[in-house]
């Protein structure tokens, strides 16, 4: 699957206006999406680090038009979590010598309340 297919929108709510100072974004993501499949999606589309994804499904409600009664769909909810403060990562080469490596990335989703 395309990051763009897993990734279908972003939900803005009080509660995740809230979460969005602990670097905590909520999607609304394809329903056979792994937990791998949204990070890599997440990480792709806006250039950041993820560290957490939380997923949980949503059950549809009952709805009643006139005398017919439906249900709508269930859906599938990711809460991300990113690094807001992403550091360079050093490591050790083969001849003991310390290298250092700095991947630019964002500390926040500037795209998040645009949408």
């Amino acid at each position: 699957m395309k990051p763009e297919d897993i990734i279908i929108k972003p939900i803005i709510t009080e509660k995740t206006n809230d979460g969005l100072q602990e670097g905590k974004y909520t999607f609304k993501v394809n329903k056979k999406a792994t937990k791998v499949d949204i990070a890599r999606a997440v990480e792709k589309l806006f250039d950041v680090k993820v560290l957490k994804v939380n997923t949980l499904t949503v059950k549809g409600k009952k709805k009643r038009v006139g005398v017919h009664v439906g249900k709508t769909s269930d859906w599938k909810k990711a809460i991300v979590t990113i690094d807001t403060n992403p550091k360079d990562m050093k490591y050790l080469s083969k001849g003991g010598k310390e290298v250092k490596v700095s991947k630019k990335y964002k500390d926040s989703i500037e795209e998040f309340m645009g949408a």
